[in-house]
């Protein structure tokens, strides 16, 4: 998705202008993990008071707290799979639907609207969680899924796609808008080792702080957005990306091609301001169905963006196994999902160190020792390659620990396969893939693509987990096998 803004970007950014992105991301990246943790517990506790409530009554404290060890047996940990991959799925396909229609959002009232917006879903999930967790008598454990459906106003690659694009849109000098990309690859990454030890140490005190710190982060990300380096305008017409003429490789449809993947064919400049009422008249199936046969297009053709972008679906079905993680090593060292916590955060301080500082250091050093033309090239394919060896040896480990040290030990593996993103995504940009001025619009895709693998993979590993439950031992490791043959 890329969007057409009707905000106008500053000429000549300065350096400053990316830290209230990356603040924005600090804000959201964190609120998500202080959301995903505790949900598990409160899912979990609800469930389990259930159960015991029909099976052994005295194990029911008066409070209604139940010691969390009795809660990982079987029927209790499949019921709660079921429920935690139809809220995954749900999330997913609304974000899904709603990726190319918010386009016209943010062409209408700005990016700073769709990012908003995108703010609603995710501080209504965590009230939905505190009011399911304290309200027993009157909404069913069941009820925990109605929250997702609020994802119509934007989820995951809505606000991903906007901060790829706005990224993009600071800086056009190629080196200083890598290194912003960089910025916001590392952020997700610290956020990522701070977030689940936060969650843990929150969580042990009490059960509902993660959620209200989680409500309060997303209130103080709403002022943030206000500070990001746009203006809105509602009569500009301004684009972040412009209509230029390609590679010859691809005819006179390649001007097309290269312009914003969401675009009124029949608008002319003077009726521009009014696209969101022609859609509203008629127009905006037909300027959807454009803006598919406009993907289709920059997909067609294209072989080496072929191959890539099923790396991407791939990768992304089998990285659905990440959301069952937290409880895989609960459920198989009967841990609390506190103590699980503390792992990922070792798990994502390996990722940090690996992406921030150990990957940036062998591209730099790679650059500056470059002699022959296309060996940036080379080194992406062999990084993704290595990282795709080291990512099939890592989640095979995670798949057969039994052990507690066996288990670190295939995290920290595992996560060094983590730098796999770095090279595809630079792939993308490489002159085997990328047309002229297309490298926005090809994010778009590639965003999509990924969330497709998501939308397959979310089901697929909450079924194969549920299997796993039933047969135990070894088994319990099954989503896991099936996710090294994906990314192998």
């Amino acid at each position: 998705m890329t969007f057409q803004n009707t905000a106008s970007l500053p000429s000549t950014p300065s350096k400053r202008a990316i830290w209230p992105l990356v603040l924005l991301l600090v804000l959201v990246h964190l609120s998500v993990v202080l959301y995903t943790l505790p949900l598990n517990r409160v899912i979990e506790l609800r469930l389990c008071q259930e159960h015991y409530s029909l099976h052994d009554p005295s194990v029911i404290q008066p409070d209604g707290s139940i010691p969390e060890k009795l809660c990982k047996i079987d029927d209790i940990q499949r019921r709660l799979a079921w429920l935690q991959g139809i809220m995954e799925t749900i999330l997913v396909v609304c974000d899904f639907i709603v990726t190319i229609p918010f386009s016209f959002v943010a062409e209408r009232w700005g990016v700073r609207v769709v990012l908003w917006c995108n703010l609603v879903p995710r501080a209504f999930m965590s009230a939905w969680a505190i009011a399911v967790g304290h309200y027993s008598n009157l909404l069913p454990t069941r009820a925990i899924i109605a929250g997702p459906f609020l994802n119509f106003l934007g989820g995951e690659c809505v606000f991903q796609s906007t901060i790829f694009t706005l990224t993009s849109a600071l800086m056009s000098e190629y080196v200083q808008r890598a290194s912003y990309f960089s910025y916001i690859s590392s952020t997700s990454y610290v956020v990522s080792f701070m977030g689940p030890t936060l969650a843990s140490f929150t969580m042990s005190k009490n059960l509902w702080l993660p959620f209200w710190i989680n409500i309060a982060l997303l209130t103080f990300a709403i002022p943030t957005i206000r500070m990001l380096p746009i203006t809105q305008n509602a009569t500009s017409t301004t684009k972040i990306t412009t209509t230029t003429t390609t590679s010859n490789n691809y005819g006179s449809g390649a001007e097309e091609e290269s312009g914003p993947l969401l675009e009124n064919r029949d608008a002319s400049p003077g009726r521009y301001a009014n696209a969101f009422e022609m859609h509203v008249a008629g127009g905006f199936i037909q300027s959807i169905v454009h803006a598919i046969r406009k993907m289709r297009r920059l997909v067609m053709g294209r072989r080496n963006f072929q191959l890539l972008l099923c790396s991407f679906f791939l990768t992304a079905l089998a990285s659905s196994d990440t959301k069952l993680l937290v409880q895989y090593i609960s459920k198989r060292y009967e841990w609390t999902f506190a103590e699980a916590g503390y792992m990922l955060s070792a798990k994502a301080l390996v990722n940090f160190t690996l992406l921030a500082i150990v990957i940036p250091r062998i591209i730099r050093a790679s650059m500056s020792s470059k002699t022959v033309h296309g060996s940036e090239v080379r080194l992406n394919i062999f990084g993704a390659e290595a990282s795709i060896i080291v990512s099939v040896v890592g989640v095979l480990c995670v798949a057969l620990a039994s052990k507690f040290w066996m288990m670190l030990t295939a995290l920290i593996v595992y996560a060094l396969g983590s730098a796999l993103p770095v090279f595809t995504m630079s792939l993308v940009k490489s002159p085997l893939i990328a047309l002229a001025h297309s490298d926005i619009q090809d994010f778009s895709i590639v965003m999509l693509t990924k969330t497709l693998g998501s939308l397959v993979g979310a089901p697929l590993m909450t079924i194969l987990w549920v299997q796993a439950i039933k047969l135990g031992g070894v088994g319990l490791g099954l989503p896991y096998f099936v996710s090294a043959v994906s990314v192998g």
